[in-house]
């Protein structure tokens, strides 16, 4: 069984922000794989418009998806949770979607329906057409429970993405049609717990860890762990 990885919105490098989960779960038995999006790429980034969007990421994923053999668990992290819904709709090696204090949208719903007012961190270029983010708010709002390791080198993985990605729906909603877990992150400070637990009602199962915005770099052992256990029950 492989767990297929999705990271957040506004960083590059998948397989960085996901590379503490590696160990562990090869420790419990499973391989790991991160997809890597085509809306989110290394610094300078071309313009906007030469930048994939959000049916360009989950594209990707399900190219990934097409080449595993067996089962798959979709986890998917913040803006990742969007992907993933469009993903997995319809993929039948799809066996358990795992959301990772992320959005859960529904048929017709869109990144930006459920932002409210846009968090001092965000850096929105409309003549650009990107996003991006306040670097020196990052540590304080998404890794305060991170190591200097780890915190070093997010900093160096936060880049600029379409706008178009947080106004686009997904075409089909996974959740509906698969068993799904939300991992609500009862200490992050980005996205609010209040906020996570509205969308873990979509989901199948609720479980909640004691870490910030990135448990997979903060709590790495703990999120396997999760991961393991719906993966074999499921499988």
């Amino acid at each position: 069984m492989k767990v297929v990885f999705v990271h957040g919105a506004l960083v590059f490098d998948g397989a960085w922000w996901w590379h503490r989960m590696d160990g562990p779960l090869a420790a419990l038995g499973l391989g790991t794989r991160a997809v890597e999006l085509p809306s989110c790429v290394a610094p300078p980034a071309p313009p906007a418009a030469a930048l994939g969007d959000m049916r360009a990421d989950a594209d990707a994923v399900r190219a990934a998806l097409d080449e595993e053999d067996g089962p798959v668990v979709l986890v998917g992290h913040s803006y990742g949770g969007m992907v993933i819904t469009d993903a997995a709709a319809g993929r039948e090696n799809v066996g358990h979607l795992v959301y990772v204090t992320s959005v859960m949208p529904d048929v017709g719903e869109t990144m930006a329906d459920f932002g409210g007012e846009p968090g001092p961190w965000m850096d929105p270029r409309p003549e650009e057409g990107t996003m991006g983010i306040r670097a020196e708010l990052v540590p304080p709002a998404f890794i305060h429970d991170c190591d200097e390791e780890a915190v070093a080198g997010a900093m160096q993985r936060l880049t600029r993405q379409p706008l178009t990605v947080f106004g686009q729906p997904p075409r089909g909603v996974a959740w509906r049609e698969k068993p799904s877990t939300y991992v609500v992150c009862s200490e992050d400070r980005a996205t609010p717990p209040e906020a996570q637990r509205v969308f873990a009602r979509r989901a199948s199962r609720v479980i909640e860890v004691p870490t910030g915005h990135h448990p997979m770099l903060s709590r790495p052992e703990h999120l396997a762990r999760v991961i393991s256990e719906v993966a074999f029950e499921d499988g």
